[in-house]
Order: C-alpha cells, then structure tokens, then sequence
C-alpha cells in the first residue's frame, strides 16, 4: 500500500532571522524539526533553500522532495548524539574504500580506473590519507596512519558538515571522494560519476535497467542539490 503524506497545511513560506539564526516559517509558525524543535539555520541562504523546499510542495509533503530538510533535521537530532559513532564508520569505509579495489581482468577498464581514480587517490594522499589499492576482492589493510587521519578529518567538522560528509561517503561507497567534495577537488557531479565507474563501465556491454537508470539519475539530482549548500555552511 502506497505510504500516505501529510497534506499541505499552509500557503505561504518566508524566512525570518531570530536571536538564535534564521528561520523558516510556514505561515506564522516556525519549522521545526521531527523531535519538535524549532530549526535554527546560520544564514539567510540556508534558510532561503529550505523554504524553496517547502514552497515547491504541492497538495502533499512529501519529505522524500526534501533532501536539505532531512540532512537539517539529522544534523540537529541525531548527529551530535553519534558524532563518536559517525567518526568510526569514516575510518571503516577508508578500510573498503571503492577507489582502491581496481579491475584486474578487463585492460582498457583498468587504465581508465588508474586514470580518473588514481589523482583523487594522490591528492588525499597529500592530506596524510594514503590509501593502497588492490585488483583483489579481500579487503586491503590500510596503513593505521591514514584511517587516523580520516578519524581526525571528520572529528572537525561541525554536525551540519559531518552529516553531510557522512550522507555522501555512504553514497559514493569512499571516503576519498567525499573529502574531494568537502574541500571543492570535484563536485558533486564530478564524485558521482566517478564512484560509479565500475556501473557505468558494465552498462556499456550489458545495458541498464530503465527503473534503475531513473533512480540513480534521482539520487544524482539530490546529491548534487545538497552538494550545493558547501558554499552556505
């Protein structure tokens, strides 16, 4: 059974600045979060996405049009609740990181492997995150020296940017390529395709699937929309 939203239940949105940042409000009352907090935003571009948001809905909510939303609510909710937890699941997908697996049967796929993945590789390497690679399917022992420093590399970010360098790790299957975003190497876009190299690579020959290829191009939209708030925050 189709899962039911909530129906719209105002007209207008605006932003607002408080003593405590900006909000949005939907009509006179302020957006708050699920745990019923109201939503402090640092800046007026901030809360000027957020309300595009809500704005753009129609008869219904639909929180999955939401993507800023949802990130917004998670950084308040629950992030500073597992920031431990958030840190440690960083350093374990430097452990399994997608660029580091290679292909070690098909030649041509290999060379484009080695030549859109190695130079994110060599720049993270310069940021004291040196990571092996492998054509094997057993995972790879990383150097202790390198899962550190991506421990330490999120351990500083605020909740806002963890939540979202943790979103986009989960999404790209590295942590290389989430850094790259986070500190403007690649955009979202840029990432995207490049974690999905090895799919883009396989379509070529055996074609993809039409529901498939609309999700993933939904997915893509929404990471690069919430890509977009780096410059915000």
């Amino acid at each position: 059974m189709p899962k039911k939203h909530s129906k719209r239940f105002y007209k207008n949105v605006s932003t607002e600045k408080s003593e405590d940042g900006w909000v949005v409000k939907l009509d006179t009352f302020i957006l708050k979060t699920p745990g019923k907090k109201n939503l402090y935003l640092p800046n007026q571009d901030l809360a000027f996405l957020v309300a595009n948001e809500w704005d753009n809905q129609d008869e219904h909510i639909r929180p999955s049009l939401m993507p800023l939303t949802r990130l917004l609510n998670v950084a308040v909710e629950q992030t500073p609740h597992n920031r431990s937890k958030l840190i440690a699941e960083a350093r374990k997908y430097g452990e399994t990181d997608t660029l580091c697996y290679r292909e070690d049967k098909v030649r041509l796929h290999r060379e484009e492997q080695e030549k859109k993945w190695s130079p994110i590789l060599e720049w993270a390497a310069s940021r004291s995150v040196f990571l092996k690679k492998t054509t094997s399917i057993m995972a790879i022992k990383q150097e202790e020296s390198s899962l550190i420093a991506i421990e330490k590399y999120a351990s500083e970010l605020c909740n806002l940017k963890l939540t979202l360098f943790l979103h986009l790790v989960s999404v790209y299957g590295s942590v290389v390529l989430a850094m790259a975003v986070m500190e403007a190497r690649l955009n979202g876009d840029e990432a995207f395709n490049l974690s999905r190299l090895d799919q883009i690579w396989q379509h070529k020959y055996w074609g993809e699937d039409e529901e498939d290829a609309e999700r993933i191009n939904d997915l893509r939209v929404e990471i690069n929309e919430l890509c977009g708030i780096l410059k915000f925050i």
